[in-house]
């Protein structure tokens, strides 16, 4: 039986993607590689997968639309995006499309490769988890890794249920961007704590039934974010 972690590597550029293989192989995970968005589709609708690296800039279907498509198919699945230093766009679309994380090129095989090492960890945390919380109107299971609402399971990302967990877990305490960061993300984050805000305002499309009147996560002005104690 393979044991392995799957990771799909889409990447355009040759030399990129063989590197970044061998240096995952070596952490022995099992790698898929894509050179395109096409072959990544075609690859993602016949294997099940644990995280995907994703370039944002690939010929023909773009590294979004790929991340939309696997999120559509599988929201369990840790997604990571590839993007160009300077293009901040790319990163808030990236996590607009469903992504748990960013990586700036030229990077660090070893920052990549703990970047994956977090998702995964997160996904274990939560499997862990057996027990079911219920707070409100909403229902955390942690065997299955699933939120209800209404008894309406809400469909979650790896990196939204965790924050969904710490906020339930918390109910009525003020979190800040790094203290979230900490708890989910699980290191010291480099980059944009927007990652935090962007994955707020997509939870928010998701529970709350006026998401541009927020009544379940509240914004603490200065501070962050904070769940409504009921």
């Amino acid at each position: 039986m393979n044991n392995k972690n799957r990771i799909l590597i889409v990447e355009d550029e040759d030399y990129i993607r063989k590197f970044i293989k061998i240096n995952l192989e070596r952490e022995n995970f099992e790698v898929i590689e894509a050179s395109s968005g096409e072959e990544a589709l075609e690859k993602i609708r016949k294997i099940n997968l644990d995280v995907a690296v994703l370039d944002v800039m690939l010929p023909g279907i773009d590294g979004f639309q790929v991340c939309k498509t696997l999120r559509e198919k599988d929201d369990k699945t840790g997604i990571i995006m590839l993007t160009a230093r300077g293009q901040d766009i790319d990163k808030i679309n990236g996590l607009k499309s469903g992504a748990d994380d960013y990586l700036v090129k030229p990077f660090n095989p070893l920052e990549l490769i703990l970047r994956i090492k977090a998702i995964l960890r997160r996904m274990e945390k939560t499997k862990d988890i057996s027990e079911i919380i219920n707070y409100g109107i909403f229902k955390l299971d942690g065997y299955s890794k699933k939120i209800f609402k209404n008894n309406s399971e809400i469909e979650m990302t790896p990196t939204e249920y965790s924050i969904m967990e710490l906020f339930i877990n918390n109910p009525g305490k003020a979190f800040s961007r790094d203290d979230i960061l900490n708890n989910v993300w699980g290191y010291d984050f480099v980059g944009d704590a927007k990652i935090v805000d962007v994955n707020i305002r997509r939870i928010r499309t998701k529970i709350e039934d006026d998401p541009a009147a927020p009544v379940y996560i509240e914004t603490v002005w200065g501070v962050g974010y904070r769940f409504k104690k009921i």
